[in-house]
């Protein structure tokens, strides 16, 4: 049985092939691959990066929503796993993942109601706050349960989406924190998404060093509070050969490293982390039109990949320099720069421009061994809020 048989989830038309060799080739498209021996690669690469660097990994399950790979993260060393929404922490707590933490406040009080739920299951859950009401709640709700929630205090870091702006704040909330009979501050959260993506490595750094000086700061103020938080938290892939070097993140959220995209691809690293990690994570399309000269057509388009980040670029299949577009909801097309063509049926993969928001597209992860298709996970957290 496949892992999405087993979690109740259709593994779709493909599941037959399951074992067989070549089977990779004969996917019923389109179909979401994840390069199993690629995906384990990336795993223990970070999970040895931070382990040579000093800091706890918490890997971000929003780029994979897979309850099979968390448990591969937590086995090779992570102390728990991120998760963007209340829905994710929910399935990845009830799956028993230890250590989950939410990264978006909690605020209304039926989600507040599902998070003490929650608490009262998951090991060592924990969440973020960045406003005086949303710890009062928290605290009152807490209470009313008999339990103890952990807190981790969310800093703007400058990409104004959620955290407070400022040191004073920060410690401000910490008090409100210790103050409550029912909360525990266990971290600062720091988290610059907008580091991520800035493709030249100096600027990366420069800037990263910036983060980190605010942050430096708020420590400064919390310990002239008395207060001595153990954790601070934040970074990612695109910082993650950065991060631990800057003096003050001991703990690393990285999450896209286990599949890499086009845009990851683009932001450079030095030394050592150059080439730390492969591209593991390809959505398999296969051509549905061979009419015109220059052009094929395939059955991969709009609804199959995300286009936040541009077009998906071809890995297999296709001559040397052919360009991957968009040609329609259910289209894609393959435009050639020579006099090599590709025919009707052709396979071609590509990888996804924005990996976390393509995932999210599709329901089953098709998992191949070489040319071997050997499981299909569900996608156990798609479109969970």
């Amino acid at each position: 049985m496949t892992l999405a048989a087993a979690a109740g989830i259709d593994p779709g038309p493909n599941a037959y092939l399951i074992g067989q060799p070549g089977s990779r080739e004969q996917l019923d498209t389109p179909a979401l691959i994840i390069d199993l021996d690629r995906l384990e690669a990336n795993i223990q690469a970070m999970a040895d990066h931070t382990r040579a660097v000093g800091q706890r990994l918490r890997p971000h399950t929003k780029t994979h929503k897979s309850v099979e790979i968390a448990r591969r993260q937590v086995a090779a060393g992570a102390v728990g796993v991120c998760c963007a929404t209340l829905g994710e922490a929910e399935v990845m707590g009830r799956a028993g993942i230890p250590g989950v933490h939410i990264t978006s406040p909690v605020v209304r009080p039926h989600r507040i109601a599902r998070l003490i739920a929650l608490n009262a299951v998951a090991e060592n859950l924990s969440v973020v706050a960045d406003h005086p009401d949303n710890l009062a709640a928290l605290a009152e709700a807490a209470a009313a349960a008999g339990q103890t929630l952990q807190i981790m205090v969310d800093i703007d870091v400058g990409s104004r989406r959620t955290g407070v702006p400022s040191a004073q704040q920060a410690t401000a909330l910490a008090q409100q924190v210790e103050a409550a009979s029912h909360l525990s501050l266990v971290g600062i959260q720091g988290y610059a998404g907008g580091l991520q993506h800035i493709y030249d490595w100096d600027e990366r750094v420069r800037r990263g060093q910036e983060v980190a000086d605010f942050l430096i700061e708020v420590r400064r103020q919390l310990a002239a509070a008395g207060i001595t938080p153990p954790l601070f938290t934040g970074g990612g892939t695109g910082t993650h050969a950065i991060d631990h070097g800057q003096g003050i993140l001991n703990e690393l959220q990285a999450g896209s490293y286990v599949f890499l995209d086009v845009d990851y691809q683009r932001v450079a690293h030095a030394g050592a982390g150059a080439n730390r990690f492969r591209e593991a994570l390809f959505v398999q399309t296969s051509v549905v039109s061979a009419a015109q000269e220059d052009c094929v057509t395939t059955d991969a388009g709009l609804k199959a990949f995300a286009t936040d980040c541009g077009f998906p670029e071809i890995r297999r299949g296709a001559p040397t320099g052919a360009k991957y577009t968009f040609s329609g909801d259910e289209h894609g097309r393959v435009t050639f720069a020579g006099s090599e063509r590709i025919g009707l049926g052709a396979v071609v993969e590509c990888l996804s421009p924005h990996c976390d928001p393509t995932v999210n597209l599709y329901s089953v992860y098709h998992v191949v061994r070489g040319d071997t298709l050997v499981d299909i996970w569900p996608v156990d957290t798609r479109g969970l809020r």
